[in-house]
């Protein structure tokens, strides 16, 4: 029988108040939505924006507010994501909209990159909160502006610095998309790359030795000139990559170019590389493969880099070395007892119990020792499994009339209120969020008219 533990944990400063208690970790980042003190929670506040701020006695959470928005909307995540939230968004930008997957798209990876640079640094970030892109531009940046994108990605992805790059052809980087089951259990992929290889015919040459000619078309400065008048008495000059000698200022006549490049000293081959993805790899994690990126006369190849792409899992969600799921009990089962089943990612089936009298309260969270995701390069030691009980209670009026006072008799019993003639009743009622939208909706299209007054209640 596997047996379930309490898990602690330490709630994180929010909203700028410490709170610094060890109390049972029913809320944790992106997965739980419900934070519980032992104080007494008080209602939900709603300003005129309707944003929401909870308060939890003298403890409370408030939304984060920031002056602009832009950074964040270009990577796609919200103001209040984590680093890790930010690095990931990153990097299937870059990847996406790299300039040799998307020669197009070259402001918008200058852009992805900016966005990267500012909120990867939490004093930059803070900064952009507080003051926007206005901020950045007069002092966040350290006076010497953004750094060059490709210097972004190349340290991002490993790719080294300038003086390397001089040295080393182009790194690949490739973007694997791969299950929970296969980062758990070991997986070994086969991945078909094209790639550019010296060509065999002249030795990465292009031709016969001893016949390369300065180019005529740029008069070997790789580069051509263009004059063009954008307005009376107003030219401008553009340079770009001589398309006669591809930037190189000499080529071969078509006699002596090679036929099998065609002059380009390279040629493309298909690889087929094998991908070992350990057990305990992680989302984002790279696997390089030195030396087998693309080939270049004078320089040495570059790397194949393939990086994780976690994709999502319907029952798990993993948290470093954890694996947390939530699993729904009836009221019954909760007061009374159950037993359970967990099919984990290898297949095996866990059962789980508790005993009756031992009460499982709505999100209470209890832990398997040793059943989540396995340790990198220690695949024997392993992480906790976590579970979220969500208890389904009954439907309204589930019970006659006449039976709850049996059933009263049974449970613990409620505290009664002394009413005193200064106190008014009211009625509870469920609150209707579409009502309130579309009243907003109604209101803000009047010119004039009453105001709203919050959130709806749909009477019963």
């Amino acid at each position: 029988m596997t047996l379930l533990h309490k898990c602690y944990g330490y709630y994180g400063q929010t909203g700028g108040v410490p709170q610094a208690r060890q109390l049972p970790l029913t809320v944790a980042r992106g997965f739980w939505t419900e934070r519980r003190h032992s104080n007494s929670i008080q209602p939900a506040r709603y300003n005129n924006t309707g944003s929401k701020a909870i308060y939890f006695g003298t403890n409370y959470c408030l939304p984060k507010m920031v002056r602009e928005t832009g950074y964040y909307d270009i990577l796609g995540v919200s103001p209040k994501a984590s680093a890790d939230e930010i690095k990931k968004a990153y990097r299937k930008l870059a990847l996406k909209f790299h300039p040799d997957k998307n020669p197009n798209e070259g402001e918008k990876f200058k852009l992805i990159s900016q966005a990267y640079e500012v909120l990867s640094d939490p004093k930059k970030r803070d900064l952009y909160d507080q003051g926007g892109e206005q901020a950045i531009k007069e002092g966040g940046m350290g006076g010497g502006g953004f750094s060059s994108p490709m210097d972004i990605f190349n340290m991002f992805f490993g790719g080294g610095g300038r003086t390397q790059r001089e040295r080393k052809g182009k790194n690949v980087v490739h973007q694997l998309g791969v299950t929970l089951e296969e980062m758990y259990s070991g997986s070994t992929r086969k991945l078909g790359l094209q790639k550019n290889v010296i060509c065999e015919k002249c030795d990465g040459y292009g031709g016969k030795k001893g016949t390369l000619e300065k180019c005529t078309n740029c008069k070997g400065r790789g580069v051509q000139i263009q004059v063009q008048q954008i307005g009376p008495g107003m030219i401008q000059q553009i340079q770009s990559m001589c398309s006669e000698c591809q930037g190189q200022g000499e080529r071969f006549s078509a006699k002596d170019r090679c036929k099998n490049c065609n002059g380009h000293k390279v040629e493309r081959k298909k690889k087929i590389l094998e991908v070992h993805i350990d057990k305990g790899m992680k989302d984002g994690q790279k696997i390089t493969f030195h030396g087998e990126g693309d080939q270049e006369p004078g320089l040495d190849p570059g790397d194949v880099i393939i990086v994780l792409d976690q994709k999502e899992h319907p029952v798990f969600q993993r948290q470093e070395d954890n694996l947390i799921m939530k699993m729904q009990i009836k009221l019954v089962e909760a007061l009374c007892g159950f037993k359970k089943t967990i099919q984990t990612l290898d297949n095996r089936t866990l059962v789980i119990s508790s005993p009756p009298g031992k009460v499982i309260k709505h999100n209470d969270l209890k832990c398997i020792q040793n059943e989540g995701m396995p340790l990198y390069r220690d695949p024997y030691e392993k992480g906790l499994l976590m579970v979220q009980f969500e208890v389904e209670f009954p439907e309204n009026y589930w019970l006659p009339e006449n039976m709850f006072s049996k059933l009263e008799a049974l449970l613990p019993k409620r505290d009664e209120v002394m009413l005193t003639d200064d106190m008014e009743e009211v009625d509870l009622s469920e609150v209707d969020y579409e009502s309130q939208r579309k009243y907003n909706r109604e209101t803000y299209e009047e010119d004039e008219g009453p105001r709203s007054h919050g959130v709806q209640c749909q009477t019963q």
